[in-house]
């Protein structure tokens, strides 16, 4: 009997390959020879490179890198099995993580360490690149990440502007792009991303993120306006319009900057996961697939990986069922979707910090009871 287990990351507590050993281990104790296919997931955010690099049997890489204000930091990024791709988290050297509380502030923020990634995986010699938007600390549109890869921006006096970051948006007057990287020109590059804000108005990227980066109104508002002004220099520069775009804003409008002086697309995370890691030949042939991820509530419908693997299960002929931290309110949607039932690690009540403490038994356990009620369900049915 062959079982897949994809599960995402559990955030804060453990990575999907780490959640998927653990399920493993549930499974084969209710059925020692079960063959089970493990497949950790991701879905653009944390996690993406791991998943990645476990999934194709490729490595990890660690680079120099600024971070969002330019302190350099070892900053991981993923060289796929195949040596062609390559997988990067923005968050590992411009997320917000990278700062302390009392440093963020997306005025001053920069993308510039993304773009030092990027130019290590050109270095390989990669064809393909996969970039996961999630976690950021900026709201710089991809300026810092343009800059460190070759491109100019000039302000009103046709000066360079050194310090490319948000509060520089509204400054910059033309862009000058003979200097970008030649080698982009022969590289797919794909924008790994979970939500559809577009890059202005009132769901684009400074009025819904930039709160969460540490600006306050004032800083919102300077930031929106300078956003505003910053696609049109950059319509002019490129003839692409990146303002009402889907997805445009994540990432602090690091989506549309890719978009925009990379050539990227801008695709959903976790079926750009599902796709690099081969999910549906993997799944081939299996009796049942378990996922997760730390919390099952109503925003897992929308792209998130329990949502996309259990759609793929259901092309499959494979029951889906997900095990995670919590089930809330609004899961149900995913029964739409493919998947067949849902359980908490938790049999009872149980404090959070005990359960982000040891949360692999937790989901042994849970594994270990899916399958049991599965063989019970099928050998009755067999009866």
């Amino acid at each position: 009997m062959k079982i897949t287990v994809a599960p995402d990351s559990f955030k804060e507590c453990l990575s999907a390959s780490r959640v998927a050993e653990a399920m493993a281990r549930g499974l084969r104790a209710a059925s020692p020879r079960a063959q089970v296919e493990l497949v950790p997931m991701a879905d653009g955010g944390e996690g993406t490179v791991d998943a990645l690099v476990a999934a194709t049997g490729g490595r990890t890489v660690r680079t120099w890198a600024p971070d969002p204000l330019g302190r350099p930091v070892p900053a991981a990024w993923g060289l796929l099995g195949d040596g062609r791709r390559a997988v990067i988290e923005m968050a590992a050297a411009s997320g917000l993580e990278r700062l302390a509380v009392h440093e963020r502030d997306p005025l001053r923020t920069s993308t510039r360490g993304t773009g030092t990634l990027i130019r290590a995986a050109l270095d390989a010699g990669v064809r393909e690149l996969v970039v996961g938007v999630g976690g950021s600390a900026t709201v710089d549109c991809g300026m810092g990440m343009a800059a460190e890869l070759g491109a100019r921006f000039l302000d009103a006096d046709g000066r360079p502007i050194e310090d490319p970051c948000g509060g520089r948006l509204a400054d910059v007057r033309a862009i000058e792009l003979d200097g970008l990287d030649a080698r982009l020109a022969s590289v797919r590059v794909t924008v790994a991303c979970d939500v559809t804000n577009p890059l202005t108005g009132p769901d684009g990227a400074a009025p819904v993120y930039a709160p969460q980066k540490g600006a306050d109104a004032a800083a919102t508002r300077r930031l929106a306006l300078g956003i505003e002004s910053f696609a049109a220099v950059v319509r002019a520069a490129t003839g692409r319009d990146v303002a009402d775009l889907p997805g445009a804003g994540a990432a602090g409008g690091l989506a549309a900057g890719l978009l925009a002086f990379l050539g990227a697309e801008i695709r959903n995370g976790a079926r750009t996961v599902i796709e690099a890691v081969g999910l549906r030949a993997r799944m081939a042939g299996s009796a049942l697939v378990l996922t997760g991820e730390g919390r099952l509530d109503r925003q897992s419908a929308f792209g998130k990986v329990p949502a996309a693997v259990a759609q793929e299960a259901r092309r499959a002929g494979a029951p889906a069922v997900a095990i995670a931290g919590a089930v809330e309110p609004g899961f149900e949607k995913l029964y739409d979707m493919g998947l067949c039932a849902a359980f908490s690690i938790c049999r009872g009540p149980i404090p959070l910090e005990e359960a982000l403490a040891h949360p692999e038994p937790l989901l042994e356990s849970a594994a270990e009871a899916v399958l049991r009620l599965w063989l019970a369900a099928a050998q009755r049915g067999a009866d």
